[in-house]
């Protein structure tokens, strides 16, 4: 499988992004994750990168202090070329959270916790590939 440039994890639980970087390397989904714990910190991670392309995904947690997923949404100017793929992996999953991500850059929803499976969707739906059927067994022994 073709791995993906690089992904932004912002989340503000540092377990939850280390755990999320730990399974998108280990599945060989990327090889570098890039980690904001608030949208603020996400807007001037991806500013440093300047004229570079974007990450190809961005796993935006919705709920988060300083300046929140929505919030994050709404000021962020993703360039005309190459727009990353933006997916709201969150806990919430009240009608008034999802309305309002529906009106933004947000392509999908996906509600915690990630896993193989639910990458492997992901990846299929949103870039045409796929994880390898290895990756997808939960048997140490395979």
């Amino acid at each position: 499988m073709q791995k993906l440039s690089s992904i932004l994890l912002v989340d503000d639980d540092q377990i939850t992004n280390f755990l999320n970087e730990q399974l998108l390397t280990s599945l060989g989904v990327t090889d570098q994750c890039l980690i904001a714990e608030n949208g603020a910190e996400a807007l001037a991670l991806l500013a440093e990168q300047g004229e570079g392309p974007p990450p190809a995904l961005v796993l935006l947690d919705v709920h988060m202090p300083v300046m929140d997923g929505i919030e994050f949404l709404e000021a962020y100017h993703h360039p005309p070329t190459q727009p990353p793929i933006v997916i709201a992996l969150t806990t919430s999953v009240h009608a008034r959270d999802r309305a309002r991500l529906a009106s933004l850059a947000v392509v999908d929803c996906i509600v915690k916790p990630l896993t193989r499976e639910k990458i492997n969707a992901l990846l299929q739906q949103h870039f045409s590939r796929q994880l390898p059927a290895e990756m997808l067994t939960d048997d140490p022994t395979d």
